[in-house]
C-alpha cells in the first residue's frame, strides 16, 4: 500500500522532477485583485524563426478566480497556425492530478519543444496547427497557478469545474472574437475525471443562461481515468494479456478486486463518508502497485520500456529549468512565482475524488449532441486501453447498442495502420499502436491526424 503523497512522489521522481515546493502559496498581489484576465503577449522566439511569436500572437495570463479566497489561475493561449478566426478553440488539461499543462505544452502536443540547451523549436505536429489552443494550470496550486490561502486548494473535480467555468467566462469576455468558434475540452490521464466534470458544468451554464454561451462541441480523453470500477477490474486482465503477470499472480490479485470494487461503490454513495473513498484508493491502488512490484523495473507509462536504475523513467526536467529562469518568468508575467511541475498537495487533496465515477455525466452530454473521443496508447499500464474500451462499451446511452456492435476498423495515417478504432454516432474509441500514456508524444503525426479528423468531423 502506498499513500497518496508517497505515490505522488514516486510518480514525480519518475519524470525526473524535483519541485521546490509542494504547492504555490504566495502573498496577495494587489495587481490581481480584480476578477478579470491579466494577460500579456509572449516574447519568446523559436530557433531558426525569430518572428514566430509575433506571427502567432501567443499570450499568457492570470485570472483572479472570483469564488475563491485569493486564487489566480494561469494559462497559455496559442492562436491556430491555420485559420484562427474559424478554427475551433481547444482546451488541453494535464492529469497527475496536480501536474502542470506546461508538461503537455513542451513535451506532448504544444507549438514548441524544448531543446537540451533550453531553446524552443517548432513542433511540426502541435495541435495548434488545427486549433486555437489553451493550456490551463489547474486545479489551483498547479504550475504557475497560486493562492495566498490553502483553503483554495480543491478536493474534487466538481470544485475544480466551478473554477474552470469562471475562467472560461472571463477568457471569452476578453476574447469575444472566439465566442462563436466550436469549443472542445481535451486532456489525458486524471483529466478523465476533469473533462466530464468540466463539460457538465459548461452544459449547466449554457442551459441556465448563466453567462456567455460556450459553443461546446466535443470532448477527447486520452489514456484517462474515468470509471474506476471498470478500469481497476481491468488491470489484472491487461497485465495477464501483456505477460506482465503469471496465471498464478492473476488468480491471487483477483482476490483483491471485490474489496476494491465494493470500496469504489461505497465511495460513490454521496452520503458516504470520505473515509470510504480513502480506503477505496488504498485498496485499489494496491492492486496496481503489486503488478508494478512483480515487474520490478517496469515503466508503467509504457510497458515496452524499463527503468533499469529506478526513476527517472523520463526526463521532463527541461520544463521547470526553462520556466524558472528569471527572464522566462518575466516574459510570462508571473513575477517571483516559482513553477511547480507536479504538486504533491493538490494530488493529496484529491484522494477522495480519485475513485469517483465521472462516466455518469457523459450520457447526458452525448444526448445533448456533445461528441466524445476516447483514445489510448496500447502500451500504457496505468490508464490502459482495455479498461478504457470497457467503460466506453458499458456506458448506457441511446447509441450504446449501435456502438457496441460497430466493427473495429484500422485507423490509417499515410496508408499505414496506426491504430484500431470503433465509432458510432457521436462516440469514437481509438486504440493507438506503438504508444504509451502520452499518445501525442509517442505518435505525434498520428495524434495530429487523429485530432484534425475528429475536430473536422471526418471519420478516423
Amino acid at each position: 500500500m502506498e499513500f497518496p503523497k508517497t505515490q505522488a512522489e514516486k510518480m514525480i521522481r519518475g519524470l525526473n522532477l524535483f519541485p521546490e515546493f509542494d504547492v504555490n502559496i504566495a502573498e496577495e498581489d494587489p495587481a490581481f485583485t480584480a476578477p478579470k484576465i491579466v494577460e500579456k503577449g509572449l516574447l519568446f522566439s523559436c530557433v531558426g524563426d525569430p518572428t514566430c511569436v509575433q506571427y502567432l500572437g501567443h499570450t499568457a495570463g492570470y485570472y483572479r478566480l472570483p469564488h475563491t479566497k485569493s486564487a489566480r489561475m494561469f494559462y497559455y493561449f496559442f492562436q491556430s497556425r491555420n485559420k484562427p478566426s474559424t478554427d475551433p478553440v481547444v482546451v488541453y488539461l494535464t492529469g497527475g492530478p496536480g501536474c502542470s499543462t506546461s508538461q503537455a505544452l513542451f513535451y506532448v502536443n504544444g507549438p514548441f519543444h524544448i531543446t537540451n540547451n533550453l531553446s524552443l523549436v517548432w513542433n511540426d505536429f502541435g495541435w495548434d496547427k488545427v486549433s486555437n489552443i489553451i493550456y490551463v494550470d489547474q486545479p489551483i496550486g498547479t504550475g504557475f497557478s497560486y493562492t495566498s490561502d490553502k483553503a483554495d486548494i480543491r478536493t474534487d473535480s466538481q470544485e475544480a469545474a466551478a473554477d474552470f467555468y469562471d475562467f472560461l467566462q472571463a477568457f471569452f469576455k476578453a476574447h469575444p472574437q472566439y465566442v462563436r468558434n466550436d469549443f472542445y475540452i481535451t486532456g489525458e490521464s486524471y483529466a478523465g475525471h476533469y473533462i466530464p466534470a468540466f463539460a457538465n458544468r459548461v452544459q449547466k451554464g449554457n442551459n441556465n443562461k448563466e453567462g456567455i454561451h460556450i459553443n461546446m462541441k466535443g470532448l477527447a480523453i486520452g489514456n484517462g481515468l474515468t470509471d474506476p470500477v471498470i478500469q481497476y477490474k481491468a488491470y489484472t486482465d491487461f497485465a495477464l494479456s501483456m505477460k506482465l503477470i503469471t496465471q498464478s499472480d492473476y488468480d491471487s490479485l483477483n482476490q483483491l478486486v471485490p474489496q476494491c470494487v465494493q470500496g469504489i461503490k461505497l465511495c460513490g454513495n454521496s452520503s458516504g463518508p470520505s473515509s470510504a473513498c480513502s480506503k477505496a484508493f488504498d485498496d485499489c491502488t494496491g492492486i496496481f502497485n503489486r503488478i508494478v512490484k512483480i515487474n520490478g523495473q517496469i515503466n508503467y507509462f509504457d510497458i515496452r520500456k524499463r527503468c533499469p536504475t529506478g526513476p527517472p523513467c523520463y526526463n521532463f526536467s527541461s520544463v521547470p529549468n526553462f520556466l524558472n529562469q528569471k527572464s522566462v518568468r518575466q516574459a510570462l508575467g508571473v513575477g517571483d512565482i516559482k513553477f511547480v511541475t507536479c504538486n504533491l498537495s493538490v494530488y493529496d487533496s484529491l484522494k477522495t475524488d480519485w475513485m469517483k465515477n465521472y462516466e455518469v455525466v457523459i450520457p447526458a452530454l452525448l444526448e445533448n449532441g456533445v461528441k466524445l473521443l476516447v483514445y489510448a496508447g496500447e502500451y500504457d499500464l496505468i490508464c490502459n486501453w482495455l479498461g478504457n474500451s470497457r467503460w466506453v462499451d458499458a456506458m448506457v446511452w441511446s447509441g450504446q447498442k449501435n456502438f457496441v456492435s460497430a466493427p473495429s476498423v484500422p485507423f490509417k495515417v499515410d496508408g499505414v495502420e496506426a491504430g484500431l478504432q470503433k465509432s458510432s454516432g457521436l462516440l469514437t474509441f481509438l486504440k493507438v499502436h506503438n504508444a504509451g500514456h502520452w499518445v501525442p508524444m509517442d505518435q505525434p503525426k498520428a495524434s495530429l491526424e487523429m485530432i484534425k479528423r475528429w475536430l473536422q468531423g471526418i471519420p478516423l
